[in-house]
Order: structure tokens, then C-alpha cells, then sequence
């Protein structure tokens, strides 16, 4: 699945973009086609806990997300990143997240 395998480049250190903040830009491929020409997303990521997908726009579509947005997504970064369990397992079983996971 492509959204595993941005976060597991990511894991590696292959950022395409580190915002700061716990924000980072990283590239998914379009089928067929390389990660250059595919879609940009933002994710909220702590390493080796957490990668929140909360953002993605095809590059031909939009060059990039603007200061005001980056600076949106910090705050979010902020509470998102901070999530206990609980609340996470809670907020997954509302449906306000899902969980994807690699086979």
C-alpha cells in the first residue's frame, strides 16, 4: 500500500520535506508513474509512533500548500501527535480516524 510504504520512507529518513513540528511533505506515486509527478501529502508523524495523513493534493493540481496551512497543520501536529491511547482508540472507533496498516 503506498500510504505504508511514504510512512516507512519517512521511518528511514528519506523525507521529501520536513516541515518542522512534526510535520512533514512527502510525494506518493501515481500509478504507473514515479513519485515526481504524483500526489503530495502532509502527515503529522512522530518517529517509531505515530503518522497521521491528513492532507494530500495531486501536484498538478496545486505546486504546494501555502504559510497559513503549514502553520494549521503544526497546531494540529501539536494535539494530534500528543493523543493517548484511549483517546486515540476512542476517536478511531468514532470514525473521526482510520487506521491503515501494512499486511
Amino acid at each position: 500500500m503506498v500510504l505504508c510504504e511514504a510512512v516507512a520512507r519517512v521511518e528511514r529518513g528519506q523525507i521529501d520535506a520536513d516541515l518542522g513540528g512534526g510535520v512533514i511533505k512527502q510525494r506518493i506515486a501515481r500509478p504507473g508513474q514515479g513519485r515526481s509527478k504524483g500526489y503530495r501529502t502532509i502527515l503529522l508523524f512522530r518517529r517509531g509512533a505515530l503518522a497521521f495523513f491528513v492532507y494530500g493534493f495531486a501536484k498538478s493540481q496545486r505546486a504546494n500548500i501555502g504559510c497559513d496551512e503549514e502553520e494549521q497543520f503544526k497546531e494540529a501536529a501539536k494535539q494530534v501527535l500528543t493523543l493517548t491511547g484511549t483517546h486515540l482508540a476512542e476517536l478511531l472507533r468514532r470514525g473521526d480516524f482510520v487506521e491503515v496498516k501494512s499486511e
